[in-house]
């Protein structure tokens, strides 16, 4: 087979692989049979080992230099000065989070990874920042995870990524507990049922709502349903003390949350799927 024709073929494949028509380990496969060199072939492996030897002594001495920049940052950060450790994580989380957007198109996973790491930069980064300031009270907290989750639910919609979307409302049911924890004393069963399932019910009622305009954002809201359902049951064996009919109570639940789950699902799985 002439190298002419044997490249058209390698290009072939290799647009199956970006175009997901054919599994990655199938592409590989064919890629091997195809190419002389088995380092050039188009596993993430092949295309790592290629990318090595293309480098040049520049772009080593810049991957060396970034990576020793990061970690003298991280071992001096606590003896900066405040405002330049503002300036590091707000910079840090932006860069991060505009290259993993613009990424994103190229490759789904990459853009994801950086955008996920840029927001935890920001949530820890923020927490950081407050305690070393002296904001160490529980409310400090809650008001940055809180800002944190309205973002995250925010871009998660806008950039339509479920995932992000989907902490958010963990985040926002986290701060809900604290506040609940730091505001009740020693609540009854159905007091307890009564701060969540109100929520849960509502959150159903948002996905059948919303799953119109976005099936991504129906699917969380469902997903958030479905945990505030069960978040007595969690809230009482996590902040409170163990009453003797929980598990009564979480089987009654699945009973009729599964009952429910079966009987209307031709309707919520059509608009969340």
């Amino acid at each position: 087979m002439d190298a002419e024709r044997r490249k058209v073929i390698v290009n072939e494949i290799e647009h199956w692989q970006r175009s997901k028509l054919l599994p990655d380990q199938y592409c590989d496969f064919l890629l091997n049979l195809y190419v002389d060199d088995p380092s050039k072939a188009g596993g993430w492996l092949g295309k790592t080992t290629d990318a090595l030897q293309r480098s040049s002594g520049k772009a080593w001495l810049l991957g060396f230099g970034v990576t020793s920049l990061i970690l003298l940052i991280l071992l001096y950060f606590n003896d900066l000065h405040p405002i330049l450790q503002i300036f590091i994580v707000l910079t840090s989380t932006l860069l991060l989070f505009v290259y993993g957007v613009r990424i994103r198109s190229r490759s789904e996973a990459t853009g994801l990874s950086l955008i996920g790491a840029s927001m935890l930069i920001l949530l820890i980064g923020g927490l950081h920042l407050l305690r070393a300031a002296g904001y160490e009270s529980w409310s400090a907290a809650a008001g940055w995870l809180a800002f944190c989750a309205l973002l995250w639910i925010g871009l998660g919609c806008m950039l339509r990524i479920p995932l992000l979307h989907l902490c958010g409302w963990l985040g926002a049911i986290l701060v809900y507990a604290a506040m609940l924890a730091a505001g009740t004393e020693s609540p009854a069963w159905y007091d307890v049922q009564l701060f969540w399932l109100p929520a849960a019910f509502v959150f159903a009622w948002g996905s059948w709502f919303f799953q119109r305009w976005s099936k991504p954002a129906g699917a969380v809201l469902l997903l958030t349903s479905i945990m505030l359902w069960f978040m007595p049951e969690v809230y009482h064996a996590l902040l409170l003390p163990m009453p003797d009919e929980l598990a009564l109570q979480l089987v009654i639940k699945l009973s009729i949350g599964g009952a429910v789950m079966f009987f209307l699902r031709k309707k919520w799985i059509a608009w969340v799927v």
